[in-house]
């Protein structure tokens, strides 16, 4: 059974980068303050529990295996989160350690992360099986190493302080790093498990197919799909809850985290089979602002495409803010209201006849599509896969994603 990342034992998983850069294990225990008995046996079980050989012993010394190496680095990128959550945290309280992430434990950060995704101490228990006692005993020695207090009690549950909400996010950051190193390490390097944040055009036909694509040939890896939209995904994705998202790019990305485009993706206004101006072929702008229409919830780049669409003139009636295409495609059928989307995102309705693209696409609204994730962030082999057949489908073609 593949070992979780918080499985291991944090200690050994530190000593690796000490290992590596002196290719001697009693230098690399003094390093780690570690007794050279404590770290040779230490290594010797976490080589039990990934099931591989780290380092190569010699007579003169230890060398690290291709599979040793990669897991110091991941190692080390991942007690680097954990560094930046914690940092000054001591120095700002008076309280705590110099370098608390050289304190804490596995099971202290599991049962901190349990309680953080849970939001109290009796829901965590269910979760993870341990009991409440000793959950609230890791999180009091957690607030005791950083130095400041990480989770507050609201009624019957638990809310994190801007303390603990860093402290999250490094830990789950931690351990999406530490998880990627033990997926490197099987002998299937498609396997593992990848979370991807779906926004509405990315939903509609490339998300789909890449996904088909993938499982048919990974059929060992596992997705998570998390759908909604830019504002309900990018504090995910800087979590580390998920891994990338895709969908309609930023002029500029946020902070922390960079975009790379698939496609450009035209927009065209959609309305009901039978609308009046479906039988004009050239509406003008007095003929759109006639009707009603559904627009995207402000700060969103839909909505600032159909801002664009009628700027410098009175803009007509929205009476429906909303960015979900199934009630948006509903509504439409119904109702004699328009709206703009990616001809994607309403294809199967206009093969069936149910809906239709009124006039030709908006000259002006293209929007990019493309993947966004945390800058450093280093996919698996299966992520990476997933990546190029994202890439493959949004390439113009009888297959492709894109809109054109």
């Amino acid at each position: 059974m593949t070992p979780g990342p918080y499985s291991l034992n944090l200690r050994h998983l530190r000593a690796l980068s000490a290992i590596v850069e002196r290719g001697n294990m009693s230098a690399a225990a003094q390093a780690v303050n570690l007794s050279q008995p404590a770290l040779t046996q230490g290594l010797a079980k976490l080589e039990r529990q990934l099931g591989t050989i780290l380092f190569d012993r010699r007579s003169d010394g230890v060398s690290a295996t291709a599979a040793g190496l990669a897991l110091a680095e991941r190692a080390t990128a991942a007690f680097a989160h954990l560094t930046t959550a914690t940092r000054g945290a001591a120095r700002r309280t008076g309280r705590g350690f110099a370098l608390p992430e050289m304190l804490m434990t596995a099971s202290q950060l599991q049962a901190f992360l349990a309680l953080a995704d849970a939001g109290s101490f009796a829901a965590a228990a269910v979760a993870t099986g341990v009991s409440q006692p000793a959950l609230h005993r890791a999180v009091r020695d957690l607030e005791q190493i950083c130095g400041v207090a990480i989770a507050e009690r609201r009624g019957r549950g638990v809310v994190l302080t801007a303390a603990g909400r860093r402290l999250a996010r490094g830990v789950r950051l931690a351990a999406r790093e530490i998880g990627a190193g033990i997926a490197e390490l099987g002998s299937d390097q498609q396997a593992g498990r990848m979370a991807i944040g779906a926004m509405p055009l990315s939903r509609a036909l490339l998300l789909p197919r890449a996904i088909a694509a993938f499982v048919g040939s990974t059929p060992r890896a596992v997705i998570d799909v998390a759908e909604g939209s830019w504002r309900e995904l990018v504090e995910p994705l800087r979590d580390g809850i998920i891994d990338l998202m895709v969908g309609a790019l930023r002029d500029e990305p946020p902070p922390g985290l960079e975009q790379r485009a698939l496609f450009e993706d035209r927009l065209v206004i959609i309305a009901r089979v039978g609308h009046p101006l479906a039988a004009i072929v050239e509406p003008t702008l007095d003929d759109f602002a006639e009707y009603g229409w559904v627009v995207g919830q402000v700060d969103t780049p839909l909505r600032a495409q159909w801002d664009t669409l009628f700027a410098g003139r009175p803009a007509p009636a929205a009476p429906i803010e909303c960015g979900s295409v199934m009630v948006i495609r509903g509504v439409l059928r119904d109702t004699d209201l328009l709206t703009l989307l990616s001809p994607d995102q309403v294809a199967l309705e206009v093969a069936g006849g149910l809906l239709t693209t009124i006039g030709r696409p908006l000259a002006h609204g293209v929007r990019t599509i493309g993947i966004t994730t945390r800058i450093g962030w280093r996919p698996t082999a299966a992520q990476a896969r997933f990546i190029a057949l994202l890439e493959q489908f949004a390439r113009p073609g009888p297959l492709s994603g894109s809109a054109g």
